[in-house]
């Protein structure tokens, strides 16, 4: 942790739509010993209840939507260009499956907080729980494609504890 320095969500400088949409995320849940990590290009960074939170997406059939369930805590990890093979990898394959860690040699640490992330992250974002819905497929307006419907997300609302940028 000593390559990365505290800042508040406010300061956080690139794009946001960026950064989620085009760049890719990892959501990781649970602890050093037992945690999966997954690739996410959906979610939000905002304020909610007067919190800085962000909502990310995650499927019940995804590995890591049962470590979002049991865990009161998760990060989104972003990464350099350098990596999007790594977010290919972990956005394709199931922790269920595959070591996720071997197969793309990022390294996880805990944060000073104790949630999961890596050494290789540009920015970490740690966040607890809040709030969390499931989508509703009665309320999807047109736009929506039929298989999510299938396999509605899971929203997780999280309150930002730290954001943390490489050095």
């Amino acid at each position: 942790m000593q390559n990365y320095k505290i800042i508040k969500p406010e300061d956080i400088q690139e794009n946001t739509f960026s950064l989620i949409g085009k760049d890719w995320m990892l959501i990781t849940a649970g602890s050093l010993d037992n945690f999966n990590t997954m690739t996410a290009s959906w979610g939000t960074l905002g304020v909610l209840w007067s919190k800085k939170i962000c909502i990310c997406f995650v499927r019940p059939s995804r590995y890591t939507y049962e470590f979002m369930e049991r865990e009161n805590s998760f990060s989104l990890s972003f990464f350099g260009d350098e990596y999007r093979q790594a977010l290919n990898f972990c956005g394709s394959n199931s922790g269920r499956d595959v070591d996720k860690i071997k197969a793309t040699g990022l390294t996880p640490f805990e944060t000073e907080n104790g949630i999961v992330s890596f050494e290789q992250a540009k920015l970490i974002i740690t966040c607890n729980k809040i709030y969390t819905q499931n989508l509703d497929p009665e309320n999807y307006i047109g736009i929506m494609n039929p298989d999510f419907k299938n396999d509605c997300h899971k929203m997780y609302f999280g309150e930002i504890r730290s954001c943390m940028i490489k050095e």
